[in-house]
């Protein structure tokens, strides 16, 4: 894997992606790139979608990450995907000509969205709810990260591969979200978690010989209930709540993901 400098222009980030890819790559005029995983990927929240179903946006960061380096983008990344999603229907994109894949995937296999709806009911302790997520984060997400991320050296040995992870949600300053019902304690105790997933996400990506693109520093004072809100809070349609908006991907995921190439 090669770290680069924070890439600025075009010209940069093409030289800095192929300086880093097999030579099997340079041969050919265009970057095969694979987008796998859920709706941190996919683009859910930006609120323009090319497909319905799985929420993708060409404002997400694949589709403007393959924008900057002139790749051809094999976008499968979905809504609501798990990793035995990625298994079952998105991995078959992958082949031995793959040059770059990027990924985020765990969060649906904690029942984290659970978790965070759990901490909206009025007068409800959620703090059971936030450790039986992190429990599962704890004991079963290793293996089910593991299974992934052998799947995809395995179709694409020769691609270089960027594990992305999730930002903390909340500001933790001021109960502003979901009518007031999330509290400033909540909120702190939800970033933990947040914490703790990336954590896990991260040792499994290593082991792999992945790299691993944390974006929670390009997310800090961008949360739910800061003034600059790169996420959703709780907003119509639902299930556009707790996502990145438009920023986040361009101003948040983009960059974390150009940098780490």
């Amino acid at each position: 894997m090669h770290t680069l400098r924070r890439i600025t222009t075009f010209a940069a980030v093409s030289l800095a992606l192929s300086a880093a890819l097999p030579a099997a790559a340079h041969a050919r005029t265009t970057v095969d790139y694979v987008a796998l995983g859920d709706s941190y990927s996919s683009g859910s929240g930006t609120g323009s979608y090319t497909d319905s179903a799985c929420k993708r946006s060409d404002l997400a960061y694949p589709a403007l990450l393959a924008e900057r380096l002139g790749a051809e983008l094999s976008f499968e990344a979905c809504f609501g995907a798990t990793t035995g999603d990625v298994l079952a229907e998105q991995a078959a994109a992958l082949d031995e000509d793959t040059d770059l894949v990027t990924l985020t995937v765990g969060g649906n296999d904690i029942d984290w969205n659970e978790a965070v709806v759990a901490c909206m009911i009025p007068a409800y302790d959620c703090t059971g709810d936030i450790e039986r997520s992190e429990r599962i984060a704890e004991n079963e997400l290793p293996g089910l990260l593991d299974a992934v991320y052998s799947d995809i050296a395995a179709r694409s040995p020769h691609a270089e591969v960027y594990v992305l992870g999730y930002p903390r949600l909340f500001s933790a300053t001021k109960a502003c979200d979901a009518f007031g019902l999330i509290g400033e304690g909540e909120q702190r105790r939800m970033n933990q978690g947040a914490d703790l997933l990336s954590e896990v996400i991260e040792s499994a990506a290593v082991d792999h010989g992945f790299t691993y693109v944390d974006v929670r520093d390009e997310f800090e004072g961008h949360a739910v209930c800061d003034d600059d809100e790169w996420l959703h809070g709780l907003t119509y349609p639902v299930g556009d709540s707790y996502h990145p908006k438009r920023p986040g991907h361009a101003k948040g995921y983009l960059p974390a993901i150009t940098a780490a190439l």
